[in-house]
């Protein structure tokens, strides 16, 4: 197998770096000899690829040598981490590895996240968000062009299929997952009398986690430290640009608190998580950690978007600076509510995120695939028609005709 990287995978500061090492984890137990190969250097959150036996390989852009490696590889699978890998590389994967199955990992869909931004930055509502943009054909063509797309969420599954048509046999929902075997019983967590003070927790290079920093400080904040004067609200996330330092404020009991090497013993040990997004996509990892540590969480509806169960109802999901603190006041100052917000925290677990039952669903979905490959692609033609040549080459070749007459005047 063939895994081609956006980055190195970074599980313990972001959700997309949680992502990759649980896929990585699920082929490595299929008996898979992986080969991880990306064009970016690692960071010092980097996951140890080499120590947990992976191959890594460098590539580059716009280089033939990748053709080189293809060919000594031989993969059976390759799967691409988010769509730009894909128009990166996947017309060389369809050319010198055809049998070759290709994934597409979204991540989450990025057209979706991208559209949500300009919407909040345009002040309409994010339910209003133009989706039919140039990123959502980009996206949206290499899904087509796959002969399986991995949706980490249902709501972007049901958009895929209800506004774009995309069939329902090139996707697949899997979720971030959590062994449930694997959870710390709940009688060994910290109890409510035992926690402490609010927390909110991300990677501060994602847009949507400095915008809801920025929030809680002048918008919500105030309010839940008026009605808490000793509450302390702890900010964790690594890549914090300037603007969140300069936030730090002991005296408003606002603290900046950089990176955490263990997101869940922050977690365990406070008593609210919040994470008030404004605009974003997919799953939220900050708000499946909180569930795993037991720490009920006040967000909003972008935040519970894939993480509660559709239909359902939460006192804790709102959408107004007013709503949000007072939904954490109230959690924070009740046990009986935060009690019952925790059991249905670990109740969510065991219905959307369970492990086990994903895995293997998606095992057996490879399996099949793997057999009928041929047959279908010839049910979805389509994607070998995106792979045809001429779809571009006369934009492309015009493009380069008409420079190479400036290069000569």
């Amino acid at each position: 197998m063939l895994v081609i990287g956006h980055t190195f995978p970074e599980p313990l500061t972001t959700a997309a770096g949680q992502r990759m090492s649980q896929l990585l984890q699920v082929f490595k137990d299929e008996h898979y000899a992986i080969t991880f190969a990306t064009t970016a250097a690692p960071s010092p959150y980097s996951m140890e690829l080499d120590d947990q036996g992976f191959s890594v390989e460098t590539i580059h852009l716009n280089d033939s040598g990748f053709d080189g490696m293809l060919r000594h590889l031989n993969p059976t699978v390759v799967m691409f981490d988010r769509f730009v890998t894909e128009e990166q590389f996947g017309w060389r994967v369809a050319e010198t590895c055809p049998n070759a199955m290709r994934i597409l990992d979204t991540e989450d869909l990025h057209f979706l996240r991208k559209a949500r931004e300009e919407a909040h930055r345009k002040g309409y509502e994010v339910t209003k968000a133009n989706l039919y943009t140039d990123a959502a054909k980009r996206e949206l063509a290499s899904i087509l062009r796959c002969d399986l797309t991995l949706i980490i969420s249902q709501v972007e599954y049901g958009l895929l299929q209800s506004v774009f048509r995309v069939p329902d046999d090139i996707l697949h929902y899997l979720p971030l997952m959590v062994d449930i075997s694997a959870q710390t019983e709940k009688n060994r967590l910290p109890t409510y009398v035992e926690r402490r003070d609010f927390v909110t927790i991300g990677n501060l290079r994602h847009a949507p986690n400095v915008d809801s920093v920025l929030y809680l400080k002048h918008d919500i904040w105030p309010l839940v430290r008026k009605a808490l004067p000793s509450a302390k609200l702890k900010v964790y996330g690594a890549y914090a640009p300037q603007r969140i330092s300069a936030l730090h404020s002991p005296k408003e009991g606002f603290f900046i608190e950089g990176w955490t090497p263990n997101a869940l013993t922050v977690l365990e040990n406070a008593r609210v998580c919040l994470a008030p997004l404004r605009f974003g996509a997919g799953q939220k990892g900050k708000l499946l950690d909180a569930m795993r540590a037991g720490t009920p969480f006040v967000t909003t509806s972008i935040g519970a978007e894939a993480m509660v169960k559709d239909g359902s109802s939460c006192d804790y999901v709102q959408d107004t600076p007013e709503g949000l603190a007072e939904a954490a006041v109230n959690l924070y100052q009740h046990q009986s509510p935060w009690e019952t917000a925790q059991d249905a925290g670990f109740e969510r677990i065991g219905s959307i995120f369970d492990r086990k039952l994903h895995v293997a669903q998606f095992n057996k979905r490879i399996e099949a695939m793997m057999w009928t490959l041929a047959e279908h692609r010839q049910n979805h033609f389509l994607g070998q028609v995106l792979h045809h040549q001429t779809l571009q080459s006369s934009k492309y070749m015009s493009k380069w005709i008409e420079a190479k007459k400036g290069e000569n005047r």
